[in-house]
């Protein structure tokens, strides 16, 4: 991981490079796709965006937790939590970067083939 994060500017900024539009209608853009994705979550609607993963509000009930400290049972209300499910096709971009390109072959399959080979 490099620690790098992607910010709104930092989108605006890869809209106006790539698409050629000016800073400020770059900027709007990608304001506007976000308060669409945004709110549609609110509204409970699913957003599927292809190749990349969808995002979905899911209910969860009441249920009773503990405190960690005390061991006290906490009742837990009822609320709405975002998810997210990335699409074959991004796990798949995310984990070929595991591959190394110079050996034809995941790391963890070269490491066990090298652990068979020396035993």
């Amino acid at each position: 991981m490099t620690g790098e994060t992607i910010t709104r500017a930092r989108l605006s900024e890869a809209v106006y490079q790539e698409v050629g539009l000016s800073r400020v209608e770059s900027a709007e853009l990608v304001e506007s796709v976000i308060a669409e994705i945004s709110g549609a979550l609110e509204r409970g609607e699913m957003v599927k965006i292809s190749s990349f993963g969808s995002f979905a509000v899911r209910q969860k009930g009441q249920r009773v937790g503990r405190n960690p400290k005390t061991g006290q049972e906490v009742p837990i209300s009822p609320r709405r939590v975002l998810v997210f499910r990335a699409s074959h096709a991004l796990k798949s971009q995310i984990n070929h970067g595991l591959t190394d390109p110079r050996e034809g072959g995941s790391r963890a399959a070269n490491a066990t083939a090298a652990k068979v080979k020396s035993a």
